[in-house]
């Protein structure tokens, strides 16, 4: 005879009903993990927001050298007021490079109250790269090619005079950096910014090459490359005209100048603006007078 409880009923019974409360508690922990887990997953796709500028063609000594330095400290001022997470300069640092020019480049720039990141341009480098000219730039300004992580996003500063030119074991090296350190972010889900001097293109994607953009083979491989690892954007400079361009989701944007603007645009920078759930927007700002 099963004994009995204090509510009537058996002991047998008791058991089993504690035996089928046993799995609901364990189904209502899993639930709750299950819950946490989504909670944390539904975050993922999210960052951090931050804004960044872009400047392009500083070219101190292209239009009129005293007027070139004073609107790059203009702009370094004003920059700092709107404290920017850090700034690119897309190439063409000065418009003859020497010691002299270099100098007061990197004075003005370390004014600035956040890092600065620059790109060489054909006037840093020449239009045909050299190891010579690579030398210098590196001991004068520094690395000429690197890449930098900031809040979920990778930007990669390229050096674009390979991709204009040839120079035998630097092309190829400069080539296989660029393609691994894209594929590094794009496996890590990390959305790119590419950051050089010349633009792929000026109007379309399948125009011509000339002075102001790359060769056909190159672009088509570098766009190619864009769409496989996610690049968001490229910035460039060099045309000194404002040329803003999509191929498909990547925005193309060469920005305006501190030296010269031949489409008499103002002079002036691009603030960048990256939200938490991955817009990416821009801006111009003009120098102040």
């Amino acid at each position: 005879m099963f004994s009995k409880g204090v509510n009537g009923k058996s002991q047998l019974e008791s058991d089993e009903m504690k035996n089928r409360r046993r799995p609901t508690l364990k189904n209502a922990i899993r639930l709750v993990g299950y819950l946490l887990t989504a909670v944390v997953l539904s975050g993922c796709g999210r960052g951090q927001s931050f804004t960044f500028v872009q400047m392009c063609d500083t070219q101190l000594g292209f239009g009129g050298y005293k007027d070139d330095v004073a609107r790059f400290e203009q702009a370094v001022t004003q920059i700092n007021a709107m404290k920017p997470d850090f700034v690119v300069i897309c190439g063409d640092l000065v418009n003859k490079f020497n010691d002299d020019s270099v100098a007061e480049f990197n004075r003005i720039k370390g004014g600035f109250a956040m890092p600065c990141y620059c790109a060489p341009g054909n006037h840093d480098l020449g239009n045909s790269p050299s190891h010579a000219g690579m030398k210098r730039y590196r001991t004068l300004v520094g690395k000429d090619y690197y890449s930098f992580e900031h809040k979920g996003y990778t930007f990669v500063i390229t050096n674009t005079q390979f991709w204009k030119g040839y120079l035998k074991g630097e092309s190829e090296k400069h080539d296989s950096w660029f393609k691994e350190t894209l594929k590094a972010a794009s496996k890590k889900g990390s959305p790119l910014f590419v950051v050089g001097h010349y633009p792929l293109f000026l109007k379309t994607a399948d125009e011509e090459e000339g002075y102001y953009n790359l060769p056909p083979a190159k672009r088509k491989e570098l766009l190619r490359l864009f769409e496989v690892h996610g690049v968001v954007a490229m910035l460039a400079g060099h045309t000194h005209k404002t040329i803003i361009n999509r191929h498909k989701d990547i925005q193309l944007v060469t920005g305006e100048t501190t030296s010269v603007n031949f489409d008499k645009h103002p002079f002036g920078f691009r603030i960048w603006r990256v939200t938490e759930s991955r817009s990416v927007q821009h801006e111009f700002v003009p120098l102040q007078k």
